[in-house]
């Protein structure tokens, strides 16, 4: 009766033992797997946060090679202008914008770009920015030499205009001088008269009998004048307004024109008086009023109205 009862005892026993174990070891196989799950899935999340954080920093660098890549295709755009321009006034800058624009080019056709390559590009403008400057600093120092030079010139056109001003205010005084001195110097005639002559040249009282005409006259000393032989010219104008003159009705020149004259002597001048005569010999005189001109170096140089009767 014991021994059923003890082999039934163990029999239950090691099923419910048995079932125990296995359901343990089941459960510690679930939570193993779901112990990895867990770490797989963290790892998942993490390499998820790492990808999305690496694709976040390549968006942000490309985007700052964009940013930088715009920048400088701005300061070469910038540059090309500077050049362009500066190239009108120097055909040597010419290379120098050819070469902008050759990085231009390269600038825009860049598939790949990287810190390096921007460094590279930054570096190239560096240089065309330097070059660029010191052709501005030598064209603003040319510039400034200019303004200095424009500025000389203007002064000593200023100079050269006052001077000829002066000049020609210095030859107008001489001019109006030398014509003072001309007019100064001409030879003056005063003291004119006529006496009636007959043909054996004594004076006769009436007109009707005279056969010449003596002017008498005297050229007044005069030390400006220029001294020697002096070519005077005598014009007589009858009452009735003709001019008294030989056959062949000679002249001479007075203010460009030709004019007739009646009589004319030489004499030698001295500066000092030369009283003179010059006669006219003629016939059919008609008592009046006789104008009477003297002539010397193409100026009038004394006349008188005389009355015969």
């Amino acid at each position: 009766m014991r021994e059923e009862y003890n082999d039934y005892d163990d029999t239950r026993y090691d099923d419910e033992y048995g079932y125990e174990d296995q359901q343990a070891i089941d459960n510690k196989a679930v939570r193993g797997y779901r112990i990895v799950i867990i770490i797989l899935a963290v790892i998942l999340v993490a390499l998820s946060v790492v990808y999305f954080n690496m694709h976040r920093q390549q968006q942000t660098e490309y985007a700052l090679l964009e940013e930088d890549r715009t920048k400088i295709k701005g300061d070469l755009d910038s540059l090309i202008v500077s050049f362009d321009d500066l190239k009108i006034q120097n055909d040597s800058i010419a290379s120098s914008l050819e070469e902008a624009n050759k990085i231009m080019e390269q600038l825009k056709n860049e598939r790949r770009l990287n810190y390096a390559k921007i460094r590279q590009y930054q570096k190239e403008v560096g240089t065309l920015r330097t070059v660029m400057q010191g052709y501005i600093r030598q064209i603003d120092s040319l510039n400034t030499i200019n303004k200095k030079l424009t500025k000389e010139n203007i002064s000593y056109k200023k100079e050269i205009s006052s001077a000829q001003l002066r000049a020609e205010m210095a030859e107008e005084r001489a001019e109006e001088l030398n014509n003072k001195v001309r007019v100064g110097s001409v030879i003056r005639a005063r003291s004119i008269g006529i006496e009636m002559l007959n043909a054996k040249k004594k004076p006769v009282s009436r007109v009707k009998q005279a056969g010449a005409l003596r002017v008498n006259f005297v050229l007044g000393g005069n030390e400006l004048a220029e001294p020697g032989q002096k070519t005077v010219y005598l014009c007589i104008t009858s009452p009735d307004g003709y001019v008294l003159s030989s056959p062949d009705a000679a002249s001479f020149t007075f203010e460009t024109e030709q004019k007739i004259y009646s009589a004319k002597r030489d004499l030698d001048y001295q500066n000092d008086d030369l009283g003179a005569s010059i006669y006219y010999t003629g016939s059919g005189f008609t008592a009046g009023t006789y104008h009477v001109e003297l002539y010397c170096e193409g100026r009038l140089i004394g006349q008188t109205d005389v009355a015969l009767k």
